[in-house]
């Protein structure tokens, strides 16, 4: 008897229906038809290929550039006991060979590649001899260049239309303009493909901005409104530690994520926020990817994002019970100067690019016509201090040469170490008689690695973590406390970045080759800040309709809710009515701005009402910072 996909939803995921758009875009895939799916970040878009893959006869070629969510799916479809595997940048051509071998005599249904190995010969080879039931590219809109996140190497995707014409093609993406969709159908040769799009328009959503000069306290007033789960996006991982740690000095429980911290760490940050064990996650736009959690209610941008289509995947985090929920952006003057400082000025030009892509050969010794599928770890501040590179555009140069497919850039905590044991095995036992708290940790190390007492021993912290069901931080430092104690001698490098080289070194001519797509995305990119910079500028047109406008839907009904609705429904303050509150206030007791900041109107107009008060010398700054009437 075969199963309908709602038989395979409810037998593997344990659903009873689909979420809308869902059954639209299988039912197209499964009638061999083209398909474009729109459907935003947390709405399934998985299950789009994965329920047809697993309806129909055959492997499904899922393409996609994000690494880790490849794994985590992979690993996820495993433990449903689905045959499914991942082929990244990093495999060795000899595992290559294996595993494609195994897709094609080994019965897997899903097969996840990067588009980067759809340019071996190898890999194509093997997908002619493979009985392909479907081919899936997930972030379709990296083929646009008018996307935001453009990656040339999806260009080469279309190769998989010329050897199977036959196989339907499905397309995925959470924000597509319409110029975007239409670079999606003509690159990949898409034939008359089913639009399965529903409207961006969210009504139980609303946007609001704040415009303050005191962001942690507009912040701390945000949060204190919501028992719910929120989400705090910050610039920086050092903003992620701090901001979360003053919202605790403030009583709200808060975790931070950050793409630096060890895969345990963030499992462990991010699992005490799903299960409701802490209220915020402080993060980099590094959280969020394939994240869906149904009960966050507000969602805050302690900056300017740099692009509208980041800002709206990011605020829709909010909101998905369908109950009511806020995106608010709290920001000021020094947005503006940071999208400059931080987004335009660190844009790398072809020449820095090239600069950049001959250190890294230098830096790890990569010979001339040599270094192809060659992997190198190595800590990003030690790269730029060695050549006296400026941080943030040497990363950005980085970022460049990934998307572009010359290198896979990774960001991971390892550490690089050996053991040497100065103590006997009798010694070392008495040593965890009295301290039994590292015996653990040190019979793993034991029982992993044979000869250890006799050498020094290159150890691997991720596998002693994970057979002692502990952190790498917890090793690290254990290891650490076993030096001190002269148990051992331990010796260790920190490592933050991982690339693996995609094509042979050739200098000039590997940049050559994508100078134009550089150009391209810088070009863009200015675009991109000027758009959403208008955005936050624009106080007279509703948020909404704005927002959906730059998605290619007409909407002109006012949303009635965010901060320019709101603005507009209320009667505009007469100066004389500010002016008049804030001396009563101060007639009671002297008040900080903060303070003052609770009277029913904006923060801007506060301000700019004490200023005038100062000027007129009716009220003056105390000692302490807090205003009284003279």
């Amino acid at each position: 008897m075969k199963h309908t996909p709602k038989d395979i939803l409810k037998k593997y995921w344990g659903y009873d229906s689909f979420r809308p758009l869902q059954e639209d875009s299988i039912q197209s895939i499964l009638n061999g038809q083209d398909t474009i799916a729109l459907l935003p970040t947390g709405g399934g878009k998985s299950l789009c290929y994965q329920i047809p893959a697993l309806s129909t006869e055959g492997i499904a070629i899922v393409v996609s550039p994000l690494i880790a969510l490849m794994k985590d799916q992979v690993l996820n479809l495993q433990e449903k006991g689905i045959k499914a595997l991942a082929i990244t940048s990093g495999i060795k051509y000899s595992d290559l060979d294996i595993l494609l071998d195994n897709c094609i005599y080994g019965n897997y249904k899903l097969l996840y590649v990067s588009p980067e190995r759809l340019q071996q010969e190898l890999v194509i080879e093997r997908i002619k001899q493979m009985n392909v039931s479907l081919i899936a590219v997930d972030e379709a809109h990296c083929i646009s260049q008018w996307g935001h996140d453009f990656r040339p190497a999806y260009r080469k995707i279309s190769r998989l239309r010329e050897i199977k014409p036959n196989v339907p093609f499905i397309a995925l993406t959470a924000t597509a303009t319409p110029k975007v969709i239409q670079d999606i159908t003509e690159e990949l040769h898409l034939e008359s493909p089913l639009l399965c799009k529903g409207s961006y328009h969210r009504e139980n959503l609303t946007y609001t901005l704040i415009h303050s000069t005191d962001k942690n306290f507009r912040l701390e007033q945000t949060l204190k409104n919501t028992t719910q789960s929120a989400i705090v996006y910050v610039r920086n991982r050092k903003a992620t530690i701090g901001t979360a740690q003053f919202l605790k000095s403030r009583g709200i429980t808060a975790t931070y994520y950050h793409g630096g911290m060890s895969r345990e760490d963030r499992h462990t940050h991010y699992k005490n926020w799903r299960d409701n064990k802490t209220q915020v996650m402080v993060s980099t736009n590094a959280f969020g990817m394939g994240i869906d959690k149904a009960d966050v209610d507000t969602v805050v941008h302690l900056e300017i994002p740099d692009s509208l289509e980041n800002y709206f995947q990011e605020a829709g985090r909010a909101g998905r019970s369908g109950q009511p929920a806020k995106a608010v952006l709290i920001y000021n003057e020094n947005d503006t100067i940071r999208l400059n400082n931080q987004f335009l000025q660190i844009i790398p030009t072809v020449t820095f690019v090239k600069e950049i892509y001959s250190r890294l050969n230098n830096y790890f010794q990569i010979s001339y016509g040599e270094g192809e599928l060659s992997n190198h770890r190595f800590n990003f501040s030690t790269f730029c201090q060695t050549y006296s590179l400026p941080t943030m555009r040497t990363y950005n140069a980085l970022l460049a040469l990934d998307r572009n497919s010359i290198i896979s850039l990774s960001q991971e905590f390892t550490k690089k170490a050996t053991v040497t044991f100065n103590v006997t095995d009798v010694a070392l036992t008495y040593y965890l008689i009295k301290n039994p708290q590292w015996e653990e940790i040190v019979k793993t190390i034991l029982r992993t690695y044979g000869g250890i007492f006799e050498q020094a021993t290159v150890i691997n912290h991720s596998i002693i973590a994970t057979k002692a069901t502990t952190s790498i931080h917890k090793v690290h430092d254990t290891l650490l406390m076993l030096a001190k104690d002269d148990i051992i001698t331990y010796e260790h490098q920190s490592y933050d970045t991982a690339i693996t080289f995609l094509v042979p070194r050739e200098d000039d001519r590997t940049i050559h080759v994508i100078a134009s797509h550089i150009k391209t995305q810088a070009n863009y990119k200015k675009q991109q800040i000027e758009t959403i910079k208008n955005y936050v500028a624009n106080t007279t047109t509703c948020r909404n309709v704005q927002l959906l406008a730059y998605f290619g839907e007409q909407h002109t009904t006012p949303c009635g809710t965010c901060d320019v609705c709101v603005s507009q429904q209320t009667p505009p303050k007469q100066s004389g009515t500010i002016t008049e509150a804030i001396l009563n206030a101060l007639s009671r007791k002297e008040q900080s701005s903060r303070d003052l900041c609770e009277l029913p109107f904006t923060e801007t107009e506060i301000i700019t009402t004490l200023q005038l008060l100062l000027d007129q010398k009716k009220i003056t700054l105390t000692p302490i910072n807090t205003y009284k009437i003279l």
